[in-house]
């Protein structure tokens, strides 16, 4: 899609996630006692990668200059939540980079605490705002 004509604008978008895991799982988690270090960093360093790298990953989105990314994880009561936050200043939004540093977070989540809980499903990523100034 030609968005060459649209004004550049302040974009915001916001996504939210969760993996639901074992109450020791999430323990470990908590503790930072996993074997492949600390969980809740390692996913937000992830989802920020994959925020960067968004338009190689889906095959019809812009490649953006992203002015802003946040992505925090943390332990809650049925496992990991993750949300995140993204601004550019472009022509078209940032919520496919929002929910793709979600994905990928807890995707990274997964991997990490895999050897310890099989039964870990992730769910509920959805776009929680999006706008344009």
């Amino acid at each position: 899609v030609d968005v060459g004509r649209k004004p550049d604008q302040r974009r915001v978008a916001r996504a939210q996630g969760k993996i639901n895991m074992a109450p020791q799982t999430r323990d470990l988690v908590a503790q930072n006692l996993m074997k492949k270090g600390d969980v809740l960093a390692v996913a937000e360093i992830a989802g920020v990668q994959a925020a960067k790298r968004t338009g190689e990953w889906i095959p019809l989105c812009h490649t953006l200059l992203l002015t802003g990314i946040l992505v925090k994880a943390s332990v809650v009561e049925d496992g990991v939540a993750v949300i995140s936050e993204i601004t550019c200043y472009g022509r078209t939004g940032v919520e496919m980079e929002a929910l793709t540093a979600v994905s990928a977070a807890l995707l990274t989540v997964y991997d990490m605490c895999k050897a310890v809980d099989k039964g870990m499903t992730i769910g509920d990523i959805v776009l929680l705002e999006k706008n344009k100034e």
